[in-house]
C-alpha cells in the first residue's frame, strides 16, 4: 500500500502510548495532525517539532461529534494515510459509586466519539482506497472488568468492532489493525483515580515499545497484535477461563484498598 499522502492523524497525543505513537509516525515521515482534549497537546507538538516533525495540534474534546468535527476539519480536505484511534480514558471504583457524569464520559470518549471518527475518515479512506486505521483496544476487553466495568466494556467493543470492520474493508487497501496492550506506564491509572490498587501501583509495560509493537502492525497490515508476553498469555488464559472467574480476578487487581473490608 502507497502512502502518498504520508498524513497521520494521532489522537490522545498529548501524552503515554498516543504520544509515542505519533513519534513512531514521525520516524516514517508522516506529516502529522495530533489531538487531545488538553492543552498538553501542544507541548506535544513542540516536542515532536524539536526532532525536526512537520506537527499541526488540535486541542478537541472528542467525547463530543463538535470535537471530532473540528478534527476532521482540520484535516482540510487532505487524505489521511493512516488514522490512529486512541485516545480514551479509564474510571476506577465500583459502578454504583461512581459519578455517572465521568462514567458516560468513558464511553462518550472511548466508544462514541472513536467510533464517529473512523466513520469519517474510513469513508474518505474507502473511497480512495488505500489508508491504515489503527484502534488502540485493550487486553481488558477479555476480561469482564469489577471496580473497572464501563472501562473494560468499552474496550470489549473497540477490540469486537475492530475485527468486524476489517472483515468489512477485507476486499479493499484500507487495513483495520488493534493494539491490545495491558497495564501501560501511562497517566491512565492516576487520571482514573486507581492508585491505591493493586494494579494502579505494580510495575507496568513501557508505553514507547507498546507504541512500535502497535505501529508496526498498522504498516504491516496485520489484523491485531497484543503488546508484551505477558500480556499474550493472559489474553489466551482469558479466551478460556469462565467470565465469573475473570471477573473474580480483576476484583484482586482493580479494586481500591480502601474499599476493602
Amino acid at each position: 500500500m502507497s502512502d502518498h499522502n504520508r498524513l497521520a492523524i494521532v489522537t490522545g497525543a498529548s501524552t503515554g502510548i498516543g504520544l509515542e505513537l505519533a513519534r513512531c509516525c514521525t520516524e516514517r515521515g508522516f506529516r502529522l495532525l495530533i489531538a487531545a482534549d488538553e492543552p498538553a497537546i501542544a507541548d506535544a507538538a513542540a516536542e515532536l517539532r524539536a526532532g525536526g516533525a512537520e506537527v499541526e495540534a488540535i486541542e478537541a474534546d472528542l467525547a463530543t461529534e463538535a470535537g471530532v468535527d473540528k478534527l476532521y476539519t482540520a484535516a482540510e480536505g487532505r487524505p489521511v494515510g493512516a488514522l490512529l484511534a486512541n485516545a480514551g480514558i479509564g474510571l476506577g471504583r465500583a459502578f454504583l459509586d461512581q459519578d455517572y457524569a465521568k462514567a458516560r464520559r468513558v464511553i462518550d470518549t472511548n466508544i462514541v466519539g472513536t467510533t464517529y471518527l473512523i466513520h469519517r475518515i474510513g469513508n474518505d479512506m474507502r473511497r480512495r482506497n488505500a489508508g491504515r486505521i489503527l484502534i488502540t483496544g485493550s487486553i481488558a476487553g477479555f476480561i469482564p472488568g469489577s471496580f473497572q466495568a464501563v472501562y473494560n466494556g468499552s474496550k470489549s467493543f473497540l477490540n469486537s468492532f475492530s475485527f468486524a470492520l476489517r472483515e468489512e474493508l477485507r476486499d479493499t487497501n484500507v487495513t483495520v489493525t488493534c493494539l491490545m496492550p495491558g497495564a501501560t506506564d501511562t497517566e491512565f491509572f492516576r487520571r482514573a483515580d486507581m492508585m491505591d490498587t493493586k494494579v494502579g501501583t505494580e510495575e507496568k509495560d513501557d508505553p514507547a515499545e507498546v507504541a512500535r509493537t502497535g505501529f508496526e502492525a498498522m504498516m504491516n497490515g496485520e489484523g491485531d497484535v497484543v503488546s508484551g508476553w505477558k500480556n499474550k498469555l493472559q489474553s489466551s488464559l482469558a479466551n478460556v477461563t469462565p467470565s465469573e472467574t475473570l471477573a473474580e480476578q480483576h476484583r484482586k487487581a482493580a479494586e481500591p484498598r480502601t474499599a476493602k473490608h
